[in-house]
């Protein structure tokens, strides 16, 4: 491992090296690939470096146990360099994990009432400015695709793109059947009712990523409209692309521009086709390998939002918090972090597996 540490080493500053030269700054292109490396590089190489240093001090440390006036501050210093070593190394094991190649991605989300009528929609439009409001917390920009309302302010559907370092990363594990229990707005009894809504993160896919044939692409235009049928504008400008050989249709309302939202279905469209061609292909390999955390199964209920109770649960890791107010306006990380920190336990333990 430490020899593969040094080379990582090495690697990043011949990175540095080749970010400083003149001749570099002429390739927009070559800058940006150059400097993604280096910012994916960066936390393991820290962690490399400043293990090197532990291990020095601990060395340094063994070399005074016998020396009679810092002995005792050489023991203090050995067990404290002792500590630090274990936790890096366990750092270090965690970063050379083999990274998702989409976690850098900004995603597309989808959201779709489920079970419950008009409450499901007003769920959908909940989850929506949670995740909004995650987002800008993030500093990440988000753009609605395309929405389709209710009367009552709910969302039927609605897809939107989050753009943002590390998007993907932090997002990935939200796919799945989201269920909310509590008093509807629109019930007069006092009772509660159980509803749900799914929600699908798929990466932003380039066309490098996932070539997509315009032959196999079928489009209609039709006029965008709001809540009620209400038209938004008057020329036929929202945009429905249907994919032939699989029937996945997509559409885009939100831009004034046929153009524009033809570019942005086309976007759409090529993310979903690449994230059912991968989910695919992790089903070749296996059906079991991977935990709900790692796959983020579509067809079950991942996380339930109690509002009596005040608490929201993950079941696929059995975490609970008593926050919802927090949760819902946004403060999602310590869900998220924890589905990470289960998802690399998973992954460590696989890999000892094999």
């Amino acid at each position: 491992m430490l020899e593969k540490l040094e080379s990582i080493d090495l690697h990043y500053q011949n990175l540095e090296a080749q970010l400083g030269a003149p001749e570099t700054y002429g390739d927009p292109d070559l800058v940006a690939r150059l400097n993604r490396e280096q910012r994916e590089l960066e936390p393991l190489v820290t962690a490399y470096r400043h293990l090197k240093r532990r291990q020095a001090d601990l060395e340094e440390a063994e070399a005074l146990l016998g020396d009679p006036e810092l002995g005792e501050m050489a023991r203090e210093e050995l067990s404290q360099a002792k500590g630090d070593i274990e936790a890096l190394e366990q750092e270090i094991k965690i970063l050379l994990l083999p990274r998702d190649p989409n976690d850098g991605k900004n995603v597309i989300v989808e959201i779709r009432a489920g079970v419950g009528g008009e409450e499901a929609a007003l769920f959908a439009h909940s989850l929506f400015r949670m995740y909004a409001m995650y987002a800008d917390a993030r500093r990440w920009k988000v753009e609605v695709d395309s929405e389709n309302q209710t009367e009552l302010g709910g969302i039927k559907e609605i897809c939107f793109t989050i753009e943002g370092e590390g998007a993907y990363s932090r997002l990935k594990f939200e796919s799945g059947v989201h269920r909310v229990q509590r008093v509807p707005e629109t019930e007069s009894g006092g009772r509660i009712h159980t509803s749900t809504a799914t929600v699908a993160v798929l990466p932003e896919v380039d066309e490098v990523d996932f070539h997509l044939d315009p032959a196999d692409v079928e489009m209609q235009v039709f006029r965008a409209s709001g809540a009620g049928g209400q038209h938004v504008n008057k020329t036929s400008s929202a945009v429905r692309l249907i994919h032939k050989p699989t029937g996945t249709v997509v559409e885009c309302q939100q831009e004034r521009s046929q153009f524009q939202n033809r570019d942005k279905a086309m976007q759409l469209l090529r993310s979903r086709l690449y994230e059912e061609k991968v989910r695919e292909q992790e089903e070749a390999v296996t059906a079991e390998r991977r935990s709900q955390v790692g796959t983020g199964m579509r067809n079950e209920r991942i996380r339930t939002y109690n509002f009596p109770q005040g608490r929201v649960t993950d079941h696929r890791i059995g975490l609970t918090l008593y926050k919802i107010d927090a949760v819902m306006d946004g403060d999602l990380d310590e869900l998220i972090d924890a589905l990470v920190t289960a998802d690399q336990a998973q992954r460590m333990q696989e890999g000892r597996a094999e």
